[in-house]
């Protein structure tokens, strides 16, 4: 019989504390180059504290004994360190002050009866807090929305399991007493080198997510107000007025168009001009609902798509141009007074294009700059869409004792001067 191997527990553990440490040096180069994610800052650092702490705690000789309290602890720190990196990642406020009180409070248990060092309560004691710091650390991970949902489930998943591991020394020592009295060092290396590479492949995965959302907003975003550009307006907006079409549901398209934009530029120059661009941008943003298309076509036109019949356009219509007739009134503290005008246009066709849509809404919009601005005009009803519109207008009947169909989604404006709508 060939005799049985075991694994060399000094060797695991020095290979670990290698690893911990390459780990941490490229975390920290990266930052040098990436000054604007600091979390690598963080990250990098909770590995080089944790490879020194596994070095202090199991080198075998050491030219000065450190307390094995002291290593334990700065493990702990380096949990709390890493678990600030993904904080500040996140955009979260830093808890420094947090992993340097849970190391101190380590030393202070261990000063309790029972907590010596080496003894079975202390070690499970450490196990479950590292599992602890492991599963904050994946509830951290699961705040996160913003991310793929590929790397959003490794971010997740890969803590839990690393939880699990190190929670294995305890079913071990349960399980089998033995084989943890005498195998458990090279368990906890095994534990700590899977724990390393699982944690760096989330960084890498958050870190890629990070600069692919990046790219991805610049490419799809105008870079003064931050809304959809025009390309990506009309991607989004073919898309809903695709879902809408194959439920037979219609579509609504709004145009805007700031009153009188160009006299704004030539009298106050165009940094205010930009200011008011801006300022309808945020009141657009905050007038409509997360899932309505909102995008700047170019220059003072705006537009939004909302998945909604033309008397529910309408709501939105009035509160947006209400609402920026308030919002124009001081911008960058000089008395502008801005308004706009609206076109609307609704289509219950699946063929219909957006091209078309379009053309509609602007000719509306040319009669509300011609009716006396500051007010929103419809267009006419589209061509051939009346068995489309009648079936609309019974499906939105409602029942007896039962409220309208859009009255829990949108609140009616306030009644507002006859002039201020028109409709086409």
């Amino acid at each position: 019989m060939h005799p049985t191997v075991f694994l060399d527990a000094p060797t695991l553990v020095f290979a670990t504390v290698c690893m911990a440490v390459f780990v941490g040096v490229i975390l920290i180069a990266n930052w040098f180059m990436q000054r604007d994610i600091g979390a690598l800052a963080w990250w990098g650092s909770a590995y080089l504290v944790g490879g020194a702490a596994i070095m202090l705690w199991s080198a075998p000789h050491q030219l000065f004994t450190v307390p094995g309290a002291c290593a334990e602890a700065m493990i702990f720190l380096a949990c709390g360190m890493f678990w600030n990196g993904l904080r500040l990642f996140h955009g979260r406020r830093l808890r420094p002050l947090a992993p340097l009180a849970a190391a101190a409070a380590w030393f202070m248990v261990t000063l309790l009866p029972g907590m010596e060092e080496g003894g079975s309560r202390r070690v499970a004691l450490g196990v479950v807090v590292v599992a602890l710091y492991t599963f904050i650390m994946a509830f951290e991970l699961s705040r996160e929305r913003r991310r793929s949902l590929y790397s959003r489930s490794a971010a997740i998943v890969v803590p839990l399991l690393h939880a699990g591991i190190f929670l294995l020394p305890l079913a071990l020592r349960h399980f089998q007493p033995d084989a943890f009295a005498t195998r458990w060092q090279a368990v906890f290396a095994i534990e700590v080198m899977i724990y390393t590479v699982g944690t760096a492949f989330i960084v890498i995965l958050m870190v890629k997510d990070r600069h692919v959302h990046f790219y991805r907003r610049i490419a799809t975003t105008d870079h003064l107000t931050g809304l959809l550009n025009r390309g990506a307006f009309l991607d989004a907006a073919t898309s809903m007025h695709a879902g809408q079409g194959a439920r037979g549901e219609p579509v609504t398209l709004l145009i805007f168009d700031l009153d009188r934009f160009k006299s704004i530029n030539d009298r106050f120059g165009h940094a205010v001009g930009d200011s008011a661009l801006k300022v309808f941008a945020k009141v657009m943003q905050e007038s409509t609902r997360a899932g309505d298309v909102v995008g700047r076509l170019g220059g003072e036109e705006f537009v939004v798509m909302v998945p909604e019949a033309m008397e529910d356009a309408c709501i939105v219509a009035e509160r947006l141009r209400a609402n920026f007739e308030n919002a124009g009134v001081v911008i960058d503290q000089i008395a502008i007074g801005a308004t706009v005008s609206i076109g609307l246009a609704t289509t219950y066709r699946a063929d219909a294009t957006i091209d078309q849509l379009l053309l509609r809404a602007d000719a509306a919009l040319y009669r509300a700059k011609n009716g006396g601005r500051n007010r929103f005009v419809s267009a006419d009803d589209e061509p051939g869409s009346e068995a489309a519109r009648a079936r609309w207008a019974a499906r939105g009947k409602p029942e007896a004792g039962q409220p309208f169909r859009w009255a829990g989604r949108r609140a009616r404006p306030q009644a507002v001067p006859v002039q201020q709508g028109a409709s086409g």
